[in-house]
């Protein structure tokens, strides 16, 4: 059942059962756990009308699976580790990597046009990084849109699932150690926000993308999943590994569009305003390249004046990527005559909540998956076309994991927890102003290239950002950007997507962060001398919004 009125989170906390797990995300993770855990009860909470507002729907290139004939599991494995630059968790790529064969077939049950060839086997690309031609498409690059919409049309129809659409969650509730439900208010409201009860809360909320200035993410995409589960002391895992997609449209909008690695892939080439297809001095596979050094290439070369490219003239883009092209004919530009202007734009999350192999938490009554989650799949940098893949293997696990522990669940008793709380009324004009201040400074200074100088300016500015931030919005922003930053000032190497001008190359031994916000908060305040507002319990943020709201 959809639920579109949301005019007031009451109603929903009375459908809303005690014993129902919530689902806190309406991507293609979310729907997949509520999807397969059905009969069990599931109410799942998505801030915008399902299909909008995640980075799902906007999936260009596809999902990679190893299931051509002369490919398979241990090769796209080893695919995975080598992108993953030395962090990547090698069970984690078997697990995934070999159920990826029983994901595809079962988005395939729920309807999923993949493409085919004539023979009627699925169509399979090749992109970046990968060994083989393993990425299973929709209409070129068009996967996500419709990977979401088979998905919504199967939730519909499915009676165990309750979606609560235009709400947004804002804070988690924790007792005695343990996640019990978490309180959700209407998408832009003020005022007050309503408790929710749920035996599981599963966060499968997407990234971070939209802490920088230039993103491929939707509006969404804030990093509020990773912050509200910081804020109740979940342990945190590589937070300071974001990749950068090298190749998003510079056409001056936000979110920006992406031109998908799979163009690359089919022979695209990456040019500087003389023309020189310049990653190939950089490295041997060129534009195949692991994102993170055409990303580095593709900087480097708009810093130094030369400008980045995307040279398509070779293609007939109109009918192998229709998206693209008509993104480019939109900004003005025949991609038949003239290169497109690109640019690296932050793109995916490889680290967040901590989770082991079932998707659990540090806290119990808490899991994660799709992009909020680290599972140690992605390591360093994440291997272009598995993070769909990743959202699928582990919501199925997830969904398991739940299933399976629901019989031995306790009685609830009775929660004490107060049935609303307030949400600050926040001046529009001033949360923009913080809001555009905190994007520059992680654009400027947690960007594609860093310095201890720059993640030291990053945090002095984020830190006062988290000082005066009032709505739950922006206090969450600002934490999560807490915990890139200070990660990323204590891992004083490069690796993978983590580039440190002052520390250029790889330590011998691999290493994963491990922090709370706790950590994050106090390493700011090492380096900047300030402390930041840290609220790990949440109980400021309730205290500052109450004292707002009179």
């Amino acid at each position: 059942m959809i639920d579109k009125r949301a005019k007031d989170l009451l109603p929903f906390r009375r459908r809303t059962a005690p014993d129902r797990v919530l689902v806190v995300g309406g991507g293609l993770a979310g729907l997949f756990t509520a999807l397969r855990l059905a009969p069990l009860p599931v109410t799942v909470l998505t801030p915008k009308p399902l299909g909008e507002g995640s980075s799902s729907a906007w999936a260009q290139g596809g999902i990679a699976a190893a299931i051509g004939a002369g490919d398979d599991a241990d090769s796209h494995a080893a695919d995975t580790i080598a992108a993953g630059a030395g962090l990547t968790d090698p069970e984690v790529a078997r697990v995934v990597t070999s159920e990826a064969g029983d994901r595809i077939r079962d988005l395939l049950s729920y309807g999923v046009p993949f493409d085919r060839e004539l023979d009627g086997k699925l169509r399979l690309s090749q992109e970046a990084a990968h060994s083989a031609r393993r990425i299973v498409r929709v209409d070129g690059d068009r996967a996500g849109k419709a990977v979401m919409a088979a998905l919504i049309a199967t939730v519909a129809k499915t009676p165990s699932i309750s979606v609560l659409e235009n709400v947004e969650a804002v804070e988690l509730v924790k007792r005695d150690g343990r996640v019990i439900g978490l309180y959700a208010t209407r998408s832009g409201s003020h005022g007050r926000a309503s408790f929710l009860a749920g035996r599981a809360v599963v966060l499968a909320t997407g990234g971070i993308g939209q802490l920088f200035r230039v993103t491929t993410n939707p509006a969404e995409a804030r990093g509020g999943g990773l912050a509200m589960a910081a804020r109740v002391g979940a342990i945190i895992a590589d937070p300071e590994f974001v990749q950068f997609h090298p190749t998003a449209f510079d056409v001056s909008r936000d979110p920006a569009p992406l031109a998908s690695e799979a163009i690359r892939g089919d022979g695209g080439r990456l040019v500087n305003r003389d023309g020189e297809r310049f990653m190939l001095a950089i490295d041997p596979r060129g534009e195949l390249a692991p994102r993170d050094v055409v990303a580095r290439g593709v900087h480097r070369e708009i810093a130094a004046g030369r400008g980045a490219f995307l040279d398509v003239r070779a293609l007939d883009l109109a009918r192998g990527f229709p998206t693209a092209y008509e993104v480019c004919t939109e900004a003005g530009i025949d991609p038949a005559k003239q290169p497109i202007p690109i640019a690296p734009a932050a793109h995916y999350h490889m680290g967040g909540v901590s989770t082991d192999m079932r998707g659990r938490t540090s806290l119990t009554g808490l899991w994660a998956c799709g992009e909020v989650a680290c599972t140690g799949l992605h390591g360093a940098n994440r291997l272009a076309s598995n993070s769909l893949l990743e959202a699928v293997v582990f919501a199925a696990r997830v969904a398991d994991d739940i299933a399976a522990d629901a019989p031995h669940w306790p009685a609830m008793g009775d929660i004490e927890a107060p049935e609303t709380i307030a949400v600050p009324v926040v001046e529009p004009a001033e949360e923009a102003r913080l809001l555009k201040r905190l994007r520059e400074v992680m654009a400027s200074h947690v960007g594609v290239e860093r310095t201890a100088a720059t993640l030291k300016a990053a945090l002095q500015s984020v830190v006062d950002i988290s000082r005066v931030a009032t709505s739950p919005a922006l206090a969450n922003m600002a934490a999560s950007a807490i915990l890139i930053a200070a990660a990323a000032h204590e891992r004083k190497e490069s690796r993978g997507a983590h580039c440190r001008l002052d520390f250029p190359t790889a330590k011998e031994r691999s290493r994963h962060t491990f922090m709370t916000l706790t950590d994050a908060v106090g390493i700011a305040a090492r380096v900047t001398g300030k402390s930041a507002f840290d609220a790990e319990d949440a109980r400021a943020v309730r205290a500052r919004a109450a004292d707002l709201a009179g």
